[in-house]
């Protein structure tokens, strides 16, 4: 019997489970069987709350079809709301060990419990090679692809996980699911990537939707959302602190001029608790 978590931040949904207190086995399939929406409890993947030598606590995360991913911003909040709320740690500053390295997150408390949470992203990735992308240029502006018969400009980033970002006319009407799928895994791409679509409202507000690597679209990214911002901000597109639209909700991105770093704050929701017999 394993006792889990469904959370969400901004509809980008998890399962979460504490493997501090817990032991699990075959993450992988588990992250698949999880996942299904229709046989298992439903979500964009599978996070898992351990231990670390180098933080408070250590993120292990898995898409829905079952591969492991880097980083989620999404995710970390909820993290973040997991390990206060159910009392692994009474610090309202804690730092997270993921794939793409240590993060720093504030936790807004309040009623005893997490609502929002703001989160050190860390540095922009902008090297082709670090992406990874297939570009000889620096930063990568201007990446020209083809999907199907449509020709698309990218801007690529990395927030510890691939970006691939281009402007459109309207994202309410972009068709994602046609192009995504074929984007995610073209040859530039070595490691396959995450495509965020986005349409420009004025220079402090943006709408985003985010074909997810390995997850298809999902209502929220908050990696994908940090990358838009960088990436809208290379092109001269918008300020460095940017209220992202998505399908899920408002994420508050800052890429700070004095440390680099990117800030990205949101909520993160509990949606309800159960056991896996």
């Amino acid at each position: 019997m394993i006792k889990f978590t469904k959370m969400h931040g901004l509809g980008n949904d998890y399962v979460y489970i504490d493997t501090i207190h817990q032991k699990i086995e075959n993450e992988s399939d588990l992250a698949q069987f999880v996942s299904n929406r229709n046989f298992g409890i439903g979500s964009d993947g599978l996070i898992l709350i351990c231990k670390s030598e180098k933080a408070d606590f250590k993120m292990k995360m898995f898409n829905s079809d079952g591969s492991q991913a880097e980083m989620c911003g999404n995710g970390i909040r909820c993290v973040g709301k997991f390990v206060y709320d159910k009392g692994l740690t009474q610090k309202t500053e804690i730092t997270i060990e993921t794939l793409a390295g240590i993060k720093n997150l504030k936790l807004n408390v309040k009623n005893e419990k997490v609502e929002t949470i703001k989160v050190d992203m860390g540095e922009p990735i902008l090297e082709p090679e670090k992406i990874p992308v297939e570009s000889k240029k620096m930063p990568v502006i201007d990446l020209k692809l083809k999907a199907l018969e449509k020709e698309f400009n990218f801007t690529c980033v990395s927030m510890g996980n691939p970006h691939a970002i281009t402007i459109v006319e309207d994202t309410e009407k972009f068709e994602v699911e046609k192009y995504g799928r074929i984007l995610e895994i073209d040859s530039s791409f070595p490691n396959k990537t995450n495509v965020e679509f986005v349409q420009i409202i004025d220079k402090n507000h943006i709408n985003m939707r985010v074909w997810e690597r390995g997850s298809g679209e999902t209502l929220a990214c908050g990696t994908g959302a940090c990358a838009t911002t960088v990436a809208c901000n290379l092109n001269g597109l918008c300020d460095r602190k940017v209220f992202v639209k998505l399908l899920g909700g408002n994420l508050e991105i800052e890429w700070n001029e004095k440390d680099n770093h990117v800030y990205m704050t949101g909520p993160a929701v509990t949606v309800f608790e159960g056991e896996l017999l």
